[in-house]
């Protein structure tokens, strides 16, 4: 498994065909370029870092303040709202545990067999988590990567890692600040059904994003 804090020190909007994967070193076409030349992430200080804590730290050395006590349930509760309004009808679930919200993302509404790019039909659903995302900016963002167990393991930890990173990477291009995701791949390791028919693969090809409030 691999996990990635994206931004620590900061992050800058790079516009161009070709990026430094950040997991490997090496070049390759961007997601977000092939996006309508959105350009990808390149966070200043990327590296394999604890979790929550150094992104906590980070949004709040940046000004943005922690929710103190009672105050994250209502925050979290206006925030589920204004998601299932926007995802209304896109095949997005939103779903609540605890303070936590977690959007589901089918992989056959956001990418291709076997592809991390996202597919163009799915940039409005993203631009309109963005939205929300930038308006309730006290919360930490985690992009989760989950494949079916079909084909072999390391090939689906690296494809749900990249298409995790891909929708981070359209995030980040809408505006939301780098230094509150976290990236995970899970490959095949977290199915939510069985694996052995076409439906239940069909459903555990996904990815989740599970925001969490800043506190």
């Amino acid at each position: 498994m691999k996990k990635t804090i994206i931004g620590v020190v900061g992050a800058a909007m790079l516009l161009g065909a070709c990026t430094t994967d950040p997991f490997t070193g090496q070049q390759r076409i961007s997601n977000t370029a092939s996006m309508a030349g959105l350009g990808a992430v390149a966070g200043a200080g990327l590296g394999m870092l604890a979790g929550g804590d150094d992104r906590r730290n980070a949004l709040i050395g940046a000004g943005v303040g922690a929710l103190a006590g009672g105050l994250a349930g209502n925050y979290m509760d206006r925030q589920e709202a204004e998601l299932r309004a926007q995802l209304q009808g896109t095949g997005v679930s939103v779903t609540r545990v605890g303070d936590q919200i977690v959007l589901n993302m089918p992989s056959n509404i956001t990418f291709g067999t076997d592809q991390d790019t996202v597919k163009s039909a799915f940039y409005p659903t993203l631009n309109s988590v963005a939205i929300v995302l930038k308006k309730f900016n006290q919360t930490i963002v985690d992009v989760y990567g989950h494949t079916d167990s079909t084909g072999g393991m390391q090939h689906n930890m690296d494809l749900s890692q990249r298409r995790a990173m891909s929708v981070a990477n359209y995030l980040s291009a809408q505006g939301v600040d780098t230094r509150r995701f976290a990236i995970t791949g899970f490959g095949p390791t977290r199915p939510i059904t069985s694996n052995d028919t076409a439906d239940g693969r069909a459903q555990n090809r996904r990815v989740e994003i599970q925001l969490s409030p800043l506190t």
